[in-house]
């Protein structure tokens, strides 16, 4: 540090050296320069964070540039300080008005919906912040799922942001049935791209879960596989759902409500029983890692959640169920599971 300071004196003074021995005490301190201590300190994080936003936002500037400036945002808000902060710094509505902005391309949505996935997971602060913005900020995401709408890639960032707000949020899942989401994200299980498939299938069976425990997520950025504490010896944070109510975490009565009424676990069973072509020529049938998320879902939604499908519908799935396991076929379940599956069917 005594070196590092030595030179910012030497050239704080337009590349004029200063004496040495005026540095370390013989004579009158001289001002370092401004961009000399940023160099040597580095910038705050939320100046950086202004930066990026700004730049993101001027639309005079290239895409590229504009694509950069978010990217390093994203990171920046890895830091679950620093999406924090958001809220403080005013920036959330600045997010929003990319995603809403009739100008913003394909890329820039996709990556701002990164930013608000990335933002609020497992953040209980940033959650709320979010959900009280204007209007309905689930309706600018959920727009987008459509695949007249978006590409790909903005439809699966939709589900990574809608899972971020959703996950251990019993006020979010409330909110999303007021948006029309549900009938969304069934819609979705049709979708043409078979990995927005795969995630929203995972995100219904994430929120069918009890809420002490969150299933591993493997494009979360930030504490993966997340466990939240049980134990009354591990530390709980403030802000985290650990420290919250279990009738404002509890997402599973809600989404379990949710899949019967609007007949979400029916699609399900069907896309697994006749599944729908994917690809871009809609020429590719069948994905054994859709099979097992959707098998997951099913028991979780029957025999976790107790859950109710009609008869016809129970027949069908056995049916498959049977042929399937004939094939050697078992979705990453357990022998018990599996057994406890075909007789929750079987059953009248």
């Amino acid at each position: 540090m005594q070196s590092l300071l030595r030179w910012g004196i030497e050239n704080s003074q337009n590349g004029a050296a200063v004496p040495v021995e005026q540095a370390s005490g013989g004579g009158p301190a001289q001002p370092l320069d401004p961009k000399v201590i940023d160099m040597i300190l580095g910038r705050p994080d939320a100046e950086l964070m202004k930066e990026a936003l700004n730049l993101a936002l001027d639309e005079t500037k290239d895409e590229e540039s504009r694509l950069t400036a978010l990217d390093d945002f994203e990171m920046l808000i890895e830091n679950i300080d620093n999406a924090n902060d958001m809220e403080k710094l005013d920036m959330w509505k600045s997010i929003q008005h990319l995603l809403q902005s009739p100008s913003s391309s394909n890329d820039i949505k996709a990556n701002v919906l990164w930013i608000i996935g990335t933002a609020v997971q497992n953040n209980p602060s940033a959650q709320n912040a979010y959900l009280s913005l204007p209007d309905s900020p689930f309706a600018d995401i959920l727009s987008v799922l459509s695949p007249s709408e978006g590409s790909s890639a903005v439809r699966s960032k939709a589900v990574y942001a809608l899972s971020g707000i959703l996950k251990h949020n019993a006020r979010a899942v409330k909110l999303l049935e007021e948006s029309g989401g549900w009938l969304v994200l069934k819609s979705a299980l049709e979708d043409p791209d078979i990995t927005v498939r795969r995630k929203v299938v995972f995100l219904l069976n994430a929120l069918l879960f009890p809420s002490e425990v969150a299933p591993r997520d493997e494009n979360d950025s930030r504490m993966r596989g997340e466990t939240l504490p049980t134990n009354a010896n591990t530390p709980v944070h403030p802000n985290s759902h650990a420290s919250m109510t279990v009738e404002s975490t509890d997402t599973s009565t809600i989404t379990a409500e949710a899949v019967k009424m609007h007949g979400i676990a029916d699609v399900v069973v069907n896309s697994l029983v006749n599944p729908v072509p994917h690809g871009e020529d809609g020429d590719q049938e069948g994905d054994l890692d859709y099979e097992e998320k959707a098998v997951r879902f099913i028991f979780t939604y029957l025999i976790s959640a107790s859950g109710h499908l009609d008869a016809d519908r129970k027949l069908e799935l056995a049916s498959w169920t049977q042929r399937s396991r004939q094939e050697g076929k078992h979705w990453d379940l357990g022998e018990e599971e599996l057994n406890l599956l075909e007789k929750h069917l079987q059953s009248s």
